[in-house]
């Protein structure tokens, strides 16, 4: 099982889970089974309302969870892919930071998931810690 931490704006606390690993459900998934406001629309990896940062806890090396196509195109997009960082997912095996929330598949390591709650914001990295 993995720990799911979700930090947003909209939430008035950061909100863990447990996810089971190796079940095929996506972050968004599993945020809305608890009730965690990411928003969304299309749930298919082509608008980029579910923009979230991931963070790898632990010291453990990331296991990356492959980037879709879509995932791809919609990253690239919106100015979160650039071609180095996407050659170091696909041959390093360095999952990118930035994912969409309904295409990425919880691995059984614990992750940060930060969110604005404003469809496809970039999130605020400097935000003020709570």
């Amino acid at each position: 099982m993995a720990n799911v931490t979700f930090s947003g704006l909209t939430l008035p606390k950061d909100i863990t889970v447990y996810a089971v690993a190796g079940d095929t459900g996506t972050l968004l998934a599993v945020a809305k089974q608890n009730n965690v406001p990411i928003p969304f629309q299309c749930q298919d990896g082509e608008c980029g309302s579910c923009l979230v940062k991931v963070t790898v806890l632990g010291d453990n090396p990331p296991m990356a969870s492959a980037l879709t196509e879509k995932e791809k195109v919609t990253l690239s997009v919106n100015g979160k892919l650039d071609k180095a960082t996407l050659y170091a997912a696909e041959t390093n095996d360095m999952p990118p930071a930035y994912r969409l929330a309904c295409q990425y598949v919880v691995r059984s390591e614990d992750i940060l998931v930060e969110f604005t709650g404003e469809p496809g914001v970039e999130i605020d990295l400097r935000r003020a810690a709570r």
